[in-house]
């Protein structure tokens, strides 16, 4: 019974984590988010310092002038590099599932595999809220 409870749970954290990642890549943008948008769900090193036309503003039109013209291009690098953990940690729990196919009957394997895949999950989940709380730190200082 409660093996089936962390199943469901484990199924339900994938399709919610996997879902959302994929209804933002797909989503269509509007015009003006497109002279701003990344690969993927990697912002561009630029998201937020750009005019109606697409043009990178000068640091003294931006708010807080130079500090929070570096501060923007920062928190944007920030963010890439946490979202490139996220995926890191996502081909982990790939490489693990590999590993506990592979290891079917040696249990040192398999508990190598176990570990490896709640490894790359811890570190999953720790990426998800280290981009929220950039997002939020950025949103209140600007």
């Amino acid at each position: 019974m409660i093996k089936q409870v962390k199943q469901w749970a484990f199924a339900a954290f994938f399709a919610i984590a996997v879902g959302g990642t994929f209804a933002t890549a797909i989503t269509p943008g509007t015009a003006s988010a497109a002279c701003s948008s990344g690969f993927l769900t990697f912002p561009a090193w630029y998201n937020g310092l750009v005019d109606g036309s697409c043009n990178i503003q000068s640091p003294d039109k931006v708010t807080g002038g130079l500090k929070g013209f570096i501060f923007k291009i920062i928190s944007n690098i920030i963010e890439i590099a946490l979202q490139v953990v996220a995926y890191i940690s996502v081909g982990f729990i790939i490489y693990g599932g590999f590993l506990y196919m592979i290891g079917a009957g040696t249990a040192d394997k398999m508990v190598s595999a176990r570990k490896t895949i709640l490894n790359a999950i811890i570190g999953l989940v720790l990426s998800f809220f280290s981009i929220v709380i950039v997002n939020v730190i950025a949103s209140r200082i600007n």
